[in-house]
């Protein structure tokens, strides 16, 4: 049975015990891997970003994506894993160009994720992500730092040249798109 506050003990010992992802990882596997219980503890998924833990070291989020949503290509300058509860996110993988002087990035590989799947994403990755399903996707990160704190870069959709991240406009990107699906 998933209990989040357990769960985030056990996030909490894992980065204690080894500050790379790779222990989290296994504890965001054990999670997802009773999406059912993952449901009951959060309650029925509504699209939105949850705070759930936040640290210097350590973050934990309930991201739960609408229905078709996209998010621009941006980084984390921090590993993270993302454990999926419910739906599917793609997840699209940049480089940045060679020799770009406005920090323009290219497409260089993808991955699916699909309920059940715990995945991690390296220091350095840079991604977009859209929930590609007619309903809600349901997803745990764990970021190994302060994920509403730490300087990071996102990538402007149309020229692909990179930008500051602004934390802010994505928590309102979520919020109105959890609120135009909840009124369908």
């Amino acid at each position: 049975m998933f209990d989040l506050d357990q769960f985030v003990a056990d996030c909490r010992a894992a980065v204690e015990q080894d500050s790379s992802y790779k222990s989290v990882r296994e504890v965001v596997a054990r999670a997802v891997s009773e999406p059912a219980a993952v449901v009951k503890a959060l309650g029925e998924p509504k699209a939105g970003i949850q705070k759930i833990f936040q640290s210097p070291n350590l973050t934990v989020l309930n991201i739960v994506w609408a229905p078709r949503m996209t998010i621009y290509p941006h980084n984390h300058q921090m590993w993270a894993v993302i454990g999926i509860y419910s739906g599917r996110e793609d997840n699209i993988f940049w480089r940045r160009v060679a020799d770009s002087p406005s920090g323009v990035v290219e497409a260089a590989s993808a991955k699916s994720l699909s309920t059940g799947d715990a995945y991690p994403l390296g220091h350095d990755i840079i991604h977009s992500v859209t929930n590609p399903i007619p309903r809600l996707t349901g997803a745990i990160h764990v970021y190994g730092g302060d994920f509403f704190n730490a300087p990071r870069s996102e990538w402007d959709p149309q020229t692909l040249a990179e930008q500051q991240c602004d934390v802010e406009r994505i928590m309102r990107l979520f919020e109105e798109q959890g609120e135009l699906y909840s009124k369908r």
